[in-house]
């Protein structure tokens, strides 16, 4: 994982937030940290000037593919995005961000087109404090069926 120093100014350390990769970041300081599986169509990996590309973080194929961002989907697929960040893979990365994220602003790059119904926005609202719609603390832990 090859990792860039950020340049710029920006978010305050401590700050997460979600953008799309196809956004313009430039001056932004902070570090950015791509969350998809697959990499973005037309993107160059220079044009990101990427700090990290977190694909353990990233939700598997097959939840991905059944989710297909189809709004009807969402509260099962952030359920089951949770139980697979909760996975040990998951729980490393996870762990890993958090720090980076106590450390230093942090912007989660996704490919998507709405951001507020993807993993980047899962990931960023468990960093910052736990995801408070399921009653789970900071720190995933699997749900029961």
């Amino acid at each position: 994982m090859q990792r860039r120093q950020p340049t710029g100014a920006a978010l305050p350390p401590g700050r997460i937030r979600v953008a799309r990769v196809y956004d313009d970041l430039r001056g932004e300081d902070a570090a950015r940290v791509l969350v998809d599986r697959v990499w973005p169509r037309g993107v160059k990996r220079a044009d990101l000037a990427l700090y990290a590309w977190a694909r353990p973080l990233a939700p598997s194929t097959e939840l991905r593919r059944w989710y297909g961002h189809r709004l009807e989907r969402w509260t099962e697929f952030r359920r089951r995005y949770l139980d697979e960040l909760a996975q040990p893979d998951g729980t490393d990365a996870l762990a890993d961000l958090q720090a980076l994220a106590a450390d230093q602003p942090v912007v989660l790059l996704t490919a998507t087109r709405d951001v507020d119904h993807s993993q980047a926005a899962v990931l960023a609202e468990v960093v910052q404090g736990g995801a408070a719609e399921t009653g789970r603390p900071a720190g995933v832990r699997p749900s029961s069926h």
